[in-house]
């Protein structure tokens, strides 16, 4: 869906607590420059200025450096075509109107409105996503940065206990684990596990429910093997405060990301294209989540599945001039939906024999994994896309044409 043509053209140059606003018109003539407060009177101020440039609200088109937040909320709401634009779109834009460098918010807000003008026939506006893909999305990317959380907080603890203790990495396989959370809660340092023997161990092991194949014998084996742990008097009290507290934000983390999935899972039973999603091979309910919360469920944002394959960085970038041309990764994009992506296709392949095949042309062509996953996400774009327009669950029966020509059109 493109940008209609406008009377007016709005550039808002976003802050945290004031926002510039430059109006003007078809002719490029600023009509109006102001600012708002981000507040409920300073959006209500905005909306009332901009409600006395045209009865149509489609007759006055807005653009700012962001593509969500509660001013695009309202924005929207109102009947406003917004257009979310490039940072780095507009900072080169400025550098080239703006010859002397100087920079304000109001100026900023100008060139922003002026950009929107002269390249309105090549900007699309945002679309609106409805309630239910706004609320998965929420929980969705809320869990993924949670999970991202845990992660760095495993990677914090893991670095602690090399440097003091490194044996207490070596018992349990995953230092995320209960058990391994257990273990370093009873023996936070190598002080506190002098006396550890193997009927303590098996003890402990019975106590916390080990499900592992190791035995006690091999438990120990595996924490003596490493380096000795410091025995300092002064270290081992700041080890053991700082291992008790990673642990405790890891297990605190843990539960969150439980509740999460939990709730992930519910939101997605209650959207409309649940079906579509969760049916992919392998695709299961957290990642069939991510994939349709960064998907979106607006049939007129996308022109043709390339679009979508771009937005999700699914498509290399081609550099071209004179003798010079090269085809670069897609740095551009949204990366949470590339990832969404990426992953599902990696897995898809585990089971559907068409993916298998695809993934392994790519192989044969010389890419890496990386590489050949997002050959095969593109192609599964295509698939999905069909499924998408169409309302209809992916089906390899019913979907064999288009995977057939999926395999036959995909580029490296």
């Amino acid at each position: 869906m493109s940008l209609p043509e406008c009377d007016f053209y709005v550039g808002i140059d976003w802050a945290a607590q004031t926002h510039a606003v430059c109006v003007q018109d078809a002719a490029g003539k600023i009509t109006a420059q102001f600012t708002i407060e981000h507040t409920a009177d300073g959006f209500a101020t905005l909306l009332a200025r901009l409600g006395r440039l045209a009865s149509d609200p489609m007759q006055v088109s807005v653009a700012l450096e962001r593509p969500d937040g509660r001013l695009v909320d309202a924005l929207l709401e109102a009947g406003y075509p917004v257009v979310p634009v490039s940072p780095n779109a507009i900072k080169t834009w400025r550098d080239g109107e703006v010859l002397s460098g100087a920079k304000s918010d109001a100026g900023d807000a100008a060139v922003i409105a002026e950009y929107l003008r002269l390249r309105s026939h090549r900007l699309r506006p945002a679309t609106p996503f409805t309630p239910a893909t706004r609320a998965l999305r929420t929980v969705v990317r809320t869990r993924d940065d949670i999970v991202a959380m845990r992660t760095a907080t495993a990677n914090q603890l893991t670095a602690l206990l090399d440097a003091h203790w490194p044996g207490a990495t070596k018992v349990f396989a995953d230092i995320e684990s209960p058990i391994a959370l257990e273990f370093l809660t009873r023996y936070p340092t190598a002080k506190h596990a002098a006396g550890l023997g193997e009927k303590r161990m098996a003890a402990f092991c019975v106590k916390h429910g080990y499900s592992g194949r190791r035995s006690a014998a091999e438990l120990l084996t595996r924490l003596r093997a490493a380096p000795a742990g410091t025995t300092d008097p002064d270290l081992v009290e700041a080890v053991r405060d700082a291992v008790l507290a990673l642990v405790a934000v890891l297990r605190t983390l843990g539960e969150t990301r439980k509740d999460l999935d939990r709730s992930v899972t519910a939101h997605l039973g209650e959207h409309p294209d649940a079906a579509i999603f969760t049916s992919l091979p392998r695709s299961g309910q957290i990642n069939a989540a991510q994939v349709l919360a960064e998907w979106g469920d607006s049939r007129q944002a996308y022109d043709s599945p390339d679009a979508v394959a771009a937005l999700a960085g699914l498509t290399p970038v081609t550099k071209a001039s004179g003798k010079y041309h090269a085809v670069h990764f897609r740095w551009a994009c949204n990366k949470r939906f590339r990832k969404a992506m990426t992953t599902f296709a990696d897995n898809s392949r585990h089971q559907s024999p068409w993916a298998a095949e695809v993934y392994r042309r790519a192989i044969q062509r010389g890419h890496d994994h990386p590489h050949a996953v997002r050959v095969l996400a593109r192609a599964w774009v295509r698939v999905i896309y069909r499924c998408w327009l169409d309302r209809e669950p992916y089906d390899p029966a019913r979907h064999g044409n288009a995977n057939k020509i999926n395999s036959g059109q995909l580029a490296a």
